[in-house]
């Protein structure tokens, strides 16, 4: 049992009582008027993200070229079309609710607290939602007040990407950043390293590589100083939770029951869904071979992929539902700041950085050079290190290479999810659909 849900068990009665409240749209946690102690409210943020673990895990990999559906409809994955409306109430749903529910824990205590670390905290847990919100939905409605007037359907209109970034994720990130500090990492809390870590890497995703560099370059040249360091083997990383190679996760227990029912992102890559009992695509496999295409070891292919069953044993299977979601680690984050080294004209200190990742997964130094083959060098390398993670859908559509590295023309509107329906019917279309779909 982790900490955190240690002091989340306490506040589960709050929670409870509030339960007709959730049902609302958006829903509505609680009354501020009865609250003094804020920290149950925040325990509810922390909560609420697990019902988006199991939805971003599967749109991260599934929608990729790393794994694939084999029972009818969820192929629909893979077919690039209108339909993969179907899967709302698998998928979609249960992210968008779980989402937005944090989202108006936090707004609670960011409106009504008067303890710096709990809006802190807050402020990151909400700018993390948001994020996810418009990498999976693109133009999204924004709530940011505590009890929000769902009577006036006008609070429901998506509002723009660059909106949302602008006004909420970049300055709730760089708010978090001020207000924490480093001290509970062991705790599984939001920390100032993972606030950085994440503001850098929303910045590139949004192609500010400007922006992005000092704060990346300050979580890589920092991370000895937190407590955070590359674990020696590769393994290790999936077997204990809050190891030192992870800045932030989502903690998932069993004894918890999240908004998706249940946290299985484990079971969907090993293959223990009936709906994929074969998930590995061999694409995967040919870029491992790639990767050892000099005689070479990848020490990450037998963690990561089971040529034999076609699934990733990547996540022990005993005791998965107790393996926490990594939002952020080390890995990712200097493999970002390769990416914006070399984005920003230093490519040779983006081979630098990234063969820090080469040679703990056994491989010799890159003999890419040059901006573009190292840019090319890099993704490989995140598809291989974070492969399993929900990254590599994401990192596709941010780059530009959807259409490349899944060797097929997919119209761009796909590269968004659809918005669930539900959502549009209660609000009378107030909340519209993402063309195509």
């Amino acid at each position: 049992m982790k900490r955190l849900y240690i002091l989340l068990l306490g506040s589960m009665l709050f929670i409870a009582a509030c339960d007709n409240d959730l049902d609302q749209v958006p829903p509505n946690i609680a009354s501020s008027d009865s609250l003094e102690d804020f920290d149950g409210v925040v325990n509810a943020a922390y909560f609420y993200q697990l019902g988006a673990v199991t939805p971003m895990a599967v749109m991260g990999d599934f929608r990729a070229d790393n794994a694939l559906m084999d029972e009818e409809p969820f192929p629909e994955f893979d077919r690039y079309g209108p339909d993969l409306t179907v899967m709302e109430d698998q998928f979609f749903g249960p992210f968008y609710t779980a989402l937005y529910r944090a989202i108006l824990s936090a707004n609670n205590v960011i409106e009504n607290s008067t303890d710096a670390t709990d809006i802190g905290e807050a402020k990151f847990l909400r700018a993390l939602s948001y994020f996810k919100l418009v990498l999976v939905f693109g133009d999204v409605p924004v709530n940011l007040v505590a009890n929000p007037v769902t009577t006036d359907l006008s609070i429901f209109e998506r509002q723009p990407v660059a909106e949302v970034y602008n006004n909420i994720i970049i300055p709730d990130f760089q708010d978090a950043i001020a207000a924490l500090d480093n001290s509970d990492l062991s705790d599984g809390r939001a920390t100032q390293i993972a606030a950085r870590a994440l503001l850098g890497k929303v910045y590139v995703h949004r192609g500010e590589f400007g922006n992005a560099e000092p704060l990346l370059a300050a979580v890589v040249n920092g991370a000895a100083d937190a407590g955070i360091t590359l674990q020696e083997n590769f393994a290790d990383i999936f077997l204990v939770d809050l190891n030192p190679e992870v800045i932030f996760a989502t903690q998932v227990s069993s004894s918890i029951v999240d908004e998706y029912g249940f946290s299985e992102f484990f079971s969907w890559f090993g293959g223990l869904d009936t709906k994929s009992l074969m998930p590995l695509d061999p694409d995967l496999i040919a870029a491992f071979d790639a990767s050892e295409a000099g005689g070479d070891t990848d020490l990450r292919r037998v963690v990561t992929i089971d040529e034999t069953l076609m699934a990733s044993p990547k996540y022990p299977q005993t005791g998965g539902e107790d393996l926490d979601w990594i939002e952020m680690r080390l890995a990712d984050a200097i493999l970002l700041y390769a990416e914006t080294l070399n984005e920003n004209g230093n490519t040779a200190g983006a081979i630098t950085e990234l063969n820090k990742i080469r040679t703990r997964a056994g491989l010799p130094n890159t003999t890419a050079t040059g901006q573009t083959a190292v840019r090319q060098a890099i993704q490989d390398e995140r598809r291989l290190e974070l492969a399993f993670e929900g990254h590599r859908w994401f990192d596709l559509v941010r780059t530009g290479t959807v259409e490349a590295e899944m060797g097929q023309t997919i119209d761009s509107n796909f590269f968004l999810f659809p918005v669930p329906i539900s959502e549009i019917l209660a609000t009378n279309g107030v909340i519209t659909q993402n063309p195509g779909y």
